[in-house]
């Protein structure tokens, strides 16, 4: 039988259905997760990154000094070497005795404590025949007082009376904030950045504040540098944009602040499961987070590891060498730095006998190896499993590896059983812990803060 309907309801349905499509439209524009217009670097997929603080990594404080090192850091696995600021510090307005590694006097010097620009050639080109990448700090968004380019006036953010001044909303009285409104700044910074790339060949830049410098500046100096060569750019920013428009990696400053809350008991095992998942909704998949128990900045203004995470240092450092991001480890973390370092004077950091130096060699050979453990959507996505109260777990699988990682938190004396059921793996897993564990065909018993990897 034929079915005849009204145009007045051929039109409702109509709405309704239009309605309805703009409603998916809607949900799953805002459920989407945002895509990366980055490539990444191939070497780059199991790279960990290991911080150079020139100033206080020896006595001497050199070039020199650190590339001597370079054997030990060679072992230890890491790839991408970070240096801080290279240039020299302005005198002017300068804080303490030495002034701050961020106040750049000249874009295109090396500090002179430091060594020459041959010294630093011969790093860069010692550490590429060993396999290392090189990557230095830049910082865009403001100047030293004193650096040559406040001769062009208007290359500056002027105050009321046409004076210099700082980045609103800081306290860095030591620097002058830049006006990327001036085409012909623009050019300058951009020909700074190329300059290191063309004349030293390193690999890449760790950005300062990146996010206090316009977007569109980034995607068209990163261009320019591209055209050098392919290089890797990290940002030290939070937000999604500069990976889906301009950088390979950012900081996971949201995870910093949660895993020092953890560790005061201000905040949950629950709360860092909540902001993997709002990680993994709200940033491109291809992109690379940087994880890290400390820094620069951590170790010099909120405190060394044992004061910051004390006897559970050693779970959030394997957690961090082990979720879906880069684990960066800074100058002294492989010797058990138990001090804040001086910013603004010579505080070298007291190596003594490198007693996590094996730890920390085993987290980072270990992500290199295992495919699961990889940057990015190269590695396996992150699967948090079900634990008592204090434990936390997870899986991360990719092709034929996978790693299943179980960290204790709790602090109380005493052996916490953990059934191997639990954690989906058996006898069969290759274990990695600080100690000779015994497992059994059903369970394993960790101490208190204790941490065990098992890997198929």
């Amino acid at each position: 039988m034929k079915r005849f309907f009204s145009l007045p309801l051929i039109l409702v349905l109509l709405s309704v259905f239009v309605k309805c499509n703009q409603a998916e439209q809607q949900t799953e524009e805002k459920t989407a997760v945002p895509k990366s217009s980055v490539e990444q670097l191939e070497w780059s997929k199991n790279s960990s990154i290991y911080e150079i603080n020139v100033r206080q990594y020896s006595e001497e404080g050199t070039f020199d000094a650190v590339r001597e090192d370079l054997p030990r850091l060679k072992k230890m696995g890491v790839q991408i070497l970070w240096f801080m600021p290279i240039h020299p510090i302005g005198a002017k307005n300068r804080k303490g005795t030495l002034g701050s590694y961020y106040s750049v006097q000249d874009y295109k010097e090396v500090h002179p404590a430091y060594g020459t620009k041959e010294d630093f050639r011969r790093f860069v080109d010692e550490a590429h025949e060993m396999g290392f990448k090189v990557i230095i700090d830049w910082v865009a968004n403001h100047t030293a007082w004193d650096n040559p380019w406040t001769e062009n006036k208007s290359w500056y953010v002027l105050d009321e009376e046409g004076g210099f001044m700082p980045p609103r909303g800081t306290d860095w009285t030591d620097v002058i904030q830049l006006d990327y409104e001036n085409e012909e700044m623009r050019a300058a910074m951009k020909d700074a950045l190329e300059y290191w790339v063309r004349e030293f060949d390193i690999d890449g830049y760790r950005c300062d504040v990146a996010g206090m410098v316009p977007t569109d500046f980034w995607k068209d100096a990163i261009a320019s540098l591209n055209e050098i060569k392919p290089v890797f750019m990290l940002a030290e920013d939070g937000e999604p944009e500069l990976l889906i428009e301009a950088f390979q990696m950012n900081y996971a400053w949201q995870y910093a602040h949660v895993i020092r809350e953890i560790a005061k008991g201000k905040q949950s095992l629950d709360d860092l499961s909540k902001l993997m998942a709002e990680t993994k909704a709200n940033y491109p998949p291809s992109s690379y987070r940087m994880y890290f128990t400390s820094n620069h900045d951590e170790n010099s203004w909120k405190g060394a590891d044992t004061t910051l995470y004390g006897d559970n240092f050693q779970n959030f450092a394997v957690l961090s060498a082990t979720i879906s991001g880069m684990p960066l480890i800074y100058n002294g973390q492989e010797s058990g730095l138990d001090k804040q370092l001086e910013f603004f004077e010579k505080d070298p950091i007291e190596w003594k006998d490198y007693k996590y130096q094996d730890f920390y060699t085993s987290l980072v050979r270990l992500k290199g190896q295992e495919p699961a453990l990889w940057n990015g959507d190269f590695g396996g996505e992150l699967e948090i499993l079900e634990m008592p109260e204090g434990m936390y777990a997870y899986k991360r699988v990719k092709g034929n590896s996978e790693v299943v990682v179980a960290l204790n938190f709790n602090s109380k004396a005493g052996m916490y059983p953990v059934k191997l059921s639990t954690l989906g793996v058996d006898e069969s897993y290759t274990v990695y812990n600080s100690r000779n564990m015994m497992v059994t065909s059903e369970e394993v018993n960790l101490n208190a803060n204790e941490w065990i990897i098992f890997v198929k």
